[in-house]
């Protein structure tokens, strides 16, 4: 039998996509889940069920002590669920990967285009991200306490997850909201722009990472870049919308979705540099385009089917 996998967020998007492929790869996956109903859902897919909260301490210890490997895809920014996986895992040498999101190098940019792009060692945050990057730096500090500690940290993620949870956030809330209004519509100019990386490529990243990341790594997952109207000019496109956009201000976008979202998932710039895990780890993503995918691929056929 494979090694066993603890993933946390096992029945979301990006958590069951990882635990499906774990499973096919061979390794031996315990999905954490809140519901008899999640526990039920994972057994279908043939990952088995932990019933249990990020907030318990003593039953996400144990599971941790069960694993030989964790993934924690639930919640980037739950400090205590992470302080509880490094207590668990100090001094043991186990492997922890750990989900950030590129909103880190995020701007209050409200549609409007930044020059800027990361690389991970240029992290500089806003204040409002200063609590997920300091959860990013103890992970990787960790490894000087015995864990072998690696943050992959994805950008716009699109296309049709493996698990229970089929979608991402950022493109299926842009065109249902397009739809609504009978036109896409972005914050502002909506010329900020946000790296991007396919569903597959990304899971592609943890395996390889499983394989040969170095302890105390960070790796960006991206793998080309759009801006926010050429992707609302696709859900056009794609849904026969007509040519032409309509903006959003920022706070008619902050009553839609709140001020995390408004700012950092919809009217910032995200943009980053995945070389890193292109050398270290030979990682070559080769998924459809952000833009394809929006016009030809899942998401066009996904709604027609709705």
């Amino acid at each position: 039998m494979g090694r066993k996998v603890l993933v946390t967020g096992a029945t979301g998007y990006i958590g069951g996509s990882v635990a499906v492929k774990l499973e096919q790869a061979g390794y031996h996956v315990t999905g954490l889940t809140r519901t008899v109903a999640g526990a039920e859902k994972l057994k279908e897919l043939g990952i088995s069920p932990y019933l249990g909260t990020l907030d318990d301490y003593e039953s996400l210890i144990r599971a941790a002590n069960e694993a030989d490997i964790i993934i924690n895809a639930a919640d980037s920014d739950h400090i205590f669920a992470v302080s509880t996986i490094l207590s668990a895992l100090e001094g043991t040498g186990k492997i922890f990967i750990h989900t950030s999101g590129s909103s880190v190098v995020g701007d209050k940019a409200a549609g409007k285009i930044s020059s800027l792009v990361f690389h991970e060692e240029t992290i500089e945050p806003r204040l409002e991200k200063l609590a997920r990057v300091t959860i990013d730096r103890t992970v990787v500090s960790s490894a000087n306490r015995g864990v072998h500690s690696v943050v992959i940290c994805p950008t716009l993620i699109y296309g049709e997850g493996h698990g229970i949870h089929k979608d991402s956030i950022q493109v299926p809330w842009l065109i249902d909201l397009a739809l609504e209004h009978g036109a896409a519509l972005h914050i502002g100019k909506g010329e900020n722009v946000w790296s991007n990386v396919h569903i597959d490529d990304l899971v592609e990243l943890y395996l390889l990472a499983l394989e040969k990341a170095q302890a105390g790594s960070f790796f960006f997952a991206e793998n080309g870049e759009a801006s926010m109207k050429s992707v609302c000019e696709s859900i056009n496109r794609a849904f026969a919308l007509g040519l032409k956009t309509k903006t959003m201000s920022l706070d008619e976008a902050i009553r839609r979705w709140g001020p995390e979202a408004a700012h950092f998932a919809f009217g910032s710039n995200s943009r980053v540099s995945s070389t890193k895990a292109r050398r270290m780890l030979d990682w070559k993503p080769k998924g459809i385009s952000l833009l394809d995918e929006i016009e030809n691929g899942y998401y066009k056929n996904k709604y027609k089917r709705e």
